[in-house]
């Protein structure tokens, strides 16, 4: 039997002071607005993953407030973590060259049909909007064990 192979994959619902949402348009899914986000490398820690692909892809700085969900792709092998974020600081700036658009929206439940075309996409932002708890995530070195990290 062949080992496991799956992409994990990070992205974040993200708002700034009005209360818009942080969104991407990438060249290949270029149908639909989506939360930022992409892949985790090895050893990086989810969190940490999360705001560099934001800072890469618009240049904005991020603090994780949660995780919203977690989905997979029975397609494409890909474990989506989404997170909710906050705002710190940075100017709106497109940084990837994955990223067609970038900028935030006011976004709502009866709006979001008019940006986030693809369903898969919809119900994580759903989720994450109307998140009022978090799962807990932590981060660990073993060898000897030594907690990094952790959020609820």
């Amino acid at each position: 039997m062949e080992p496991p192979k799956h992409i994990i994959a990070v992205s974040a619902y993200v708002t700034n002071e009005k209360g818009e949402a942080l969104l991407v348009k990438t060249h290949w899914r270029s149908d639909t607005w989506e939360s930022p986000g992409g892949q985790v490398e090895v050893g990086e820690a989810l969190d940490k993953a999360m705001c560099r692909e934001i800072l890469e892809e618009t240049g904005i700085v991020v603090r994780p407030i949660g995780i919203t969900g977690i989905y997979y792709n029975v397609t494409k092998h890909i474990l989506s973590v989404v997170f909710k974020a906050e705002f710190v600081s940075g100017t709106l700036s497109i940084q990837a060259s994955e990223i067609k658009e970038a900028g935030f929206i006011e976004l709502t439940e009866s709006n979001i049909d008019q940006y986030i075309t693809r369903p898969h996409m919809k119900s994580r932002t759903l989720d994450a909007m109307k998140a009022k708890t978090f799962i807990p995530y932590e981060t660990w070195e073993v060898s000897p064990y030594n907690l990094l990290g952790r959020m609820e």
